[in-house]
């Protein structure tokens, strides 16, 4: 695989680097083993000191580090203005509460007192942490802070068409302060997750990504005793009731699902509308949809970004193709998208059979599915028949009702009345084929630790 930026709205390639050789890993995992000797001895408190001054940095060049987000991956410059400053407050929460999320649990054990059982949090080593592009920043630094908070170091392999991401985020944490590896980049080929998973000095991995990439690193982690956590696909059920402030949950609608160019695992990909209130949404959210203006990424003007590249565009062709073929309704909404670039034309599927290959299928761009629901019990069916289960929404004025219907909902997160949303004190996280664990706050803090337990017994007691 070669890593390469390709600015996705000219097509251009404007930089390119080397894939790195199996000897170069082996110095990269040494790189990062060496400085978890060091960075596992420091306080929580001098570590989240590190991440505040990251935090501080990231804010103080905003503009540059938003401008690579969308030089590498066409994002809309304020979303990805945006970003920079999401990562800049998860990396400023786990600097004001790591340490107190860190400190050892006194456990009361019967015979034993107060604190002479402790549960204390030690990191495990060097982490693997592989990262898809549609968040370049946001992804490191979701997965990367907590498990740099707990003294873990980080060998980052990052998408390859976002290498300066990648390495904005290694030079970030350096000139914060950091030892240097403990953030290595390392622009490896997917072979070498082999290579790096195999060596007993790496002792976890973090995969962000495909079921396909999930599936084959969590089998290499099993193989090699590995701990790991997968973030992965999403098809997010967007249930509308009859009693929803429909205008505004259409208005939601429009942004759920076409914000950073629809590639988002959390967006609102299933649009499930109660029969009263269909046509009423349906013609709100085709108007909004319509009123999108795509063009260039840079331009504050712009409302809908080209995809990441050529190949994502290809991709959505062929599943909008087979959708059609299946017997499900395709239109294309909205004005003609530029011909240059990696832009695809919004299009709305409906008509899906609930048994076909569509209705299971993670559309990753402008593409909606919307389902008519009878009734409550047919949204939950309809939004549960998915294999997927990151995030889903709820729309309804009855709050107390729409919290019941959330907990029926078999999804790692439901936000109500509004799209499943990504926050720096909200964790992150899904079940079923979208992946297990759980990321920010302490759950996140947590999963790559060794919780020890340290037990002061009477020497002189029974056994």
């Amino acid at each position: 695989m070669a890593y390469a930026t390709t600015n996705p709205y000219t097509g251009e390639v404007v930089a390119t680097f080397p894939t790195a050789t199996s000897e170069q890993v082996e110095v990269a995992i040494t790189r990062a083993d060496h400085a978890y000797g060091s960075w596992r001895s420091t306080t929580a408190e001098h570590r989240g000191d590190i991440l505040q001054r990251a935090a501080d940095l990231l804010r103080g060049d905003h503009a540059r580090y938003a401008g690579i987000l969308t030089l590498e991956m066409g994002k809309l410059i304020g979303e990805a203005e945006a970003e920079v400053e999401l990562s800049a407050r998860i990396l400023e929460y786990y600097a004001r509460h790591g340490a107190d999320a860190l400190r050892p649990r006194f456990l009361h054990a019967e015979g034993f007192g107060d604190t002479d059982v402790a549960l204390v949090n030690d990191p495990m080593g060097v982490i693997f942490t592989v990262e898809p592009w549609n968040f370049p920043y946001y992804q490191v630094v979701r997965v990367g802070a907590p498990l740099l908070m707990a003294g873990n170091t980080m060998l980052l392999k990052h998408a390859s068409n976002v290498p300066q991401s990648a390495l904005a985020m290694e030079g970030l944490l350096e000139e914060a302060g950091a030892p240097e590896g403990v953030l290595t980049n390392v622009f490896t080929s997917h072979q070498a997750s082999e290579q790096v998973l195999s060596d007993p000095r790496v002792r976890g991995v973090a995969l962000t990504g495909s079921e396909g990439a999930g599936a084959s690193i969590a089998a290499l982690a099993a193989q090699n005793l590995k701990k790991s956590t997968l973030e992965l696909g999403g098809a997010d059920a967007y249930i509308v009731l009859e009693d929803a402030e429909v205008e505004k949950a259409a208005q939601w609608a429009v942004f759920g699902r076409h914000w950073n160019a629809g590639q988002v695992c959390c967006s609102a990909k299933r649009l499930i509308v109660l029969d009263s209130v269909y046509d009423h949404f349906l013609e709100d959210y085709r108007r909004g949809v319509q009123a999108l203006v795509a063009g260039d990424p840079m331009d504050p003007a712009t409302t809908l970004a080209p995809l990441s590249s050529a190949e994502a565009v290809d991709i959505l062709r062929v599943q909008v193709a087979h959708a059609r073929d299946e017997g499900a309704t395709v239109e294309e909404i909205g004005a003609a998208v530029p011909d240059h670039g990696a832009f695809f034309r919004p299009t709305l599927v409906t008509d899906i059979p609930l048994d076909s290959d569509t209705a299971s299928t993670e559309f990753f761009g402008p593409v909606s599915q919307l389902y008519r629901a009878a009734d409550e019990e047919d949204a939950v069916r309809i939004a549960n028949a998915s294999p997927f289960g990151l995030g889903g929404s709820v729309f309804s004025r009855d709050i107390a009702r729409a919290q019941r219907l959330a907990r029926r909902l078999d999804t790692g997160m439901v936000y109500i009345n509004q799209p499943t949303g990504v926050k720096a004190d909200i964790p992150f996280g899904g079940t079923k084929r979208s992946g297990y664990g759980r990321e920010l706050i302490d759950l996140g803090l947590m999963e790559f630790v060794n919780q020890k337990v340290v037990v002061v017994a009477d020497i002189d007691g029974s056994f």
